[in-house]
């Protein structure tokens, strides 16, 4: 089995060494408080921090992009900027005509699945919160790669634990799993992200998968920290690994 290097930039901004390709997934690589917050009308908070380094190192050497969504903290101006514009980039379909718009040569929309190299993309659904929210916050996507003599990735996306995430990992077998897991709240309301206990469940529901929590501590309506992760997770007596900022995981 090939080693798998995964980087956590910064909230759901991963860099993933996979199948002799790097690809970076969901990337925000705005300053600190360059966008609208998500919680303070007219006022912006977000990011809540600045990138561990800068945007231009974060796109060097890059071979593709994947995309769940296009919210901004999941691709915002700054990244569509500093992006090599001839670059495979693959999005979900229901962002048809938001990315088409991009200047991206090389776009691939992906409705099941999508061949990049010697890996597979497979889109996989889920709910960016609850029912009464789905026609608001729009359509998202999870995706799970798959190579020979590599490990199986699935990338759960900005997701609520749901019958279509346990399916997936039923149907799919991860080896690693990444959950965005920040809680995060619409309008101090709705819980549109998977929490602390969601997360746990997730890693109960996959013993033997490696679970990466990232989309923390990095926008204002997040409301779970690393700290509060860790915790629970060893109350519950389940690893999950909570990556810092810029730090690299190698499995």
């Amino acid at each position: 089995m090939r080693k798998v290097e995964i980087q956590l930039i910064r909230n759901a901004t991963l860099k993933l060494n996979y199948a002799g390709k790097t690809i970076l997934v969901d990337p925000m690589l705005s300053a600190k408080h360059s966008f609208m917050s998500f919680v303070e009308q007219g006022k912006d908070l977000n990011p809540t921090l600045d990138l561990p380094v800068s945007a231009e190192e974060v796109v060097k050497g890059i071979d593709a992009v994947l995309l769940t969504h296009v919210h901004p903290d999941h691709l915002d101006p700054k990244s569509v900027e500093v992006l090599p514009k001839e670059i495979p980039f693959f999005a979900q379909v229901a962002d048809k005509e938001a990315v088409e718009k991009m200047p991206f040569q090389q776009l691939t929309l992906v409705e099941d699945e999508a061949k990049y190299d010697e890996i597979t993309i497979t889109r996989t659904n889920g709910k960016h919160g609850p029912k009464e929210l789905l026609e608001v916050l729009g359509t998202v996507s999870g995706y799970v790669l798959q190579a020979e003599n590599n490990p199986t990735i699935y990338i759960v996306g900005d997701c609520l634990l749901d019958a279509d995430v346990e399916q997936t990992i039923e149907k799919y077998n991860p080896d690693i799993i990444v959950t965005n897991s920040g809680g995060a709240m619409f309008m101090g309301e709705n819980r549109i992200l998977m929490d602390v206990q969601e997360t746990i469940a997730v890693a109960k529901k996959a013993p033997k998968a490696k679970v990466v929590a990232v989309h923390m501590e990095a926008l204002d309506h997040c409301t779970v920290t690393r700290e509060s992760m860790k915790a629970e997770a060893e109350k519950a007596g389940v690893e999950i690994i909570i990556p810092k900022d810029g730090e690299t995981l190698i499995f």
